[in-house]
């Protein structure tokens, strides 16, 4: 596939390392060196210096051949203009970065869809949605409902005492009785395992379960853990993605927000009615000590800088708040920031890649998910007839061994998949995958 991007900064430069390597053709446009220079350090692409919002730079990176263009500037307006003039010269598909949520208004995404731009998004709306999302799942560092919320993805880490540790993966689907679940995969020691039914899950093992969600609650409960029902909660930090959290929280639990920045403290006390802004040091633990840090359910971090939200998120834990939130947005923190306790990691880019990856995908994805914490992506597919899929039991498909079904979801019915399983056309399947399987995958359910 031929894919334009359109802005070189950490969104930009992020989906070109993950796109490049699925071996897609890729042109990077910015009008700073530096920034194209970087994205040519971690991935195989041609870079154009230049303006995206003009004609003769848009030609000269040849988006009248692209399959894909994607405007990912940190403004807005030449991302819109990018996209649209993109369209009118050729270009297949155009998305476009936005940060006004007044734009995903239905009636109002349907004036960009007439513009020529066939998807737009909002980095920090989607960040927020997720850790609204986490919050309602407190015991689980991840979670993520596919086929219309039927079938679940949960995230564990195998702390010491947990019944699942020098067991083997065929033992626990056993032990648990009642409760059918599917380990898909295994995260230890930066490595992902797409474990087989004898392996064994170790302690400090992070594992990803898929299971249908009405079985969830009694799995976590099987694990030793129990969902924290959050009813106040502290944000860090007047970023857009904090924002955007408290206007989602503030009419249903209670909500402080600390913001070290007075004139921006003062904005946001106008903004957000029924959430208590702190004007404060959120590094200064005595201030937070004051502001009742201790008796918060949850804390999220989400200042524009990682450092600071991960050195907040480690003094949450120790004052004892049981669900703490971080966003990392350096890739080379985040498995720090998991090894030292912080609960869940939020970032971005892989939330923004995670929206954008299904479009250059060869075949129909319903969904796709990009996990913090791992190499590997959940996809979801709806299985055409006369696919190979359809044609023989999953044990006699010749799957790859980087990827593994974990769920299907057959009208109201959700069954998880075992070597006898017959999948049937229009079935919904999620699909665990490492990046060297994903291309591989697709042919088997179109």
């Amino acid at each position: 596939m031929r894919i334009v991007i359109a802005g070189a900064g950490e969104v930009g430069n992020h989906l070109a390392k993950m796109l490049g390597e699925s071996a897609h053709d890729i042109t990077v446009i910015d009008s700073d060196p530096k920034l194209l220079e970087d994205v040519t350090g971690v991935a195989d692409v041609v870079t154009i210096e230049g303006d995206c919002t003009t004609f003769a730079t848009l030609k000269k990176a040849s988006v009248r051949k692209a399959d894909l263009f994607i405007a990912v500037n940190r403004e807005e307006s030449p991302n819109i203009i990018s996209a649209m003039l993109a369209k009118q010269l050729g270009a297949r598909k155009t998305i476009a970065r936005i940060d006004n949520n007044e734009y995903l208004e239905p009636n109002n995404k349907e004036v960009f869809i007439n513009m020529g731009i066939d998807y737009i998004f909002y980095p920090e709306k989607l960040a927020a949605l997720e850790v609204v999302n986490l919050l309602g799942h407190s015991s689980s560092s991840e979670y993520v409902d596919f086929s219309g919320g039927k079938l679940s993805l949960s995230v564990f880490r195998l702390d010491a005492g947990s019944p699942f540790i020098d067991r083997t993966v065929m033992e626990m689907s056993e032990a648990v009785v009642g409760v059918p679940f599917r380990t898909v995969a295994i995260e230890r020691d930066e490595q992902t395992i797409i474990p087989h039914g004898e392996d064994l899950y170790r302690e400090g093992d992070t594992i990803y379960v898929i299971a249908n969600v009405v079985d969830t609650p009694h799995l976590v409960e099987f694990c030793g853990m129990t969902d924290i029902d959050i009813q106040n909660v502290m944000i860090l930090g007047g970023s857009k993605v904090g924002v955007r959290i408290a206007l989602e929280l503030q009419d249903r639990i209670g909500v402080k927000l600390v913001e070290y920045n007075a004139e921006k403290a003062y904005r946001l006390a106008e903004l957000l009615d029924n959430t208590l802004i702190i004007n404060e040091d959120g590094r200064d633990m005595e201030a937070m000590l004051e502001e009742g840090l201790p008796s918060m359910d949850a804390f999220v971090a989400v200042t524009g800088r990682s450092e600071t939200n991960i050195l907040t998120a480690m003094l949450a834990k120790k004052m004892g708040v049981k669900k703490v939130i971080a966003e990392v947005e350096n890739m080379n923190y985040i498995n720090l920031a998991e090894s030292i306790g912080i609960d869940t990691i939020i970032n971005k880019k892989m939330v923004t890649a995670s929206n954008i990856f299904r479009f250059t995908m060869k075949t129909d994805v319903q969904a796709i998910r990009c996990l913090t914490g791992s190499q590997a992506e959940v996809l979801e597919f709806i299985v055409k007839p006369n696919s190979p899929a359809t044609k023989v039991p999953v044990a006699e498909l010749g799957f790859p061994a980087e990827a593994t079904i974990g769920g299907v979801v057959r009208a109201d019915n959700v069954f998880l998949v075992d070597g006898k399983t017959q999948i049937n056309a229009y079935d919904r399947v999620v699909v665990f995958a490492l990046p060297s399987a994903i291309d591989r995958i697709g042919r088997f359910f179109n």
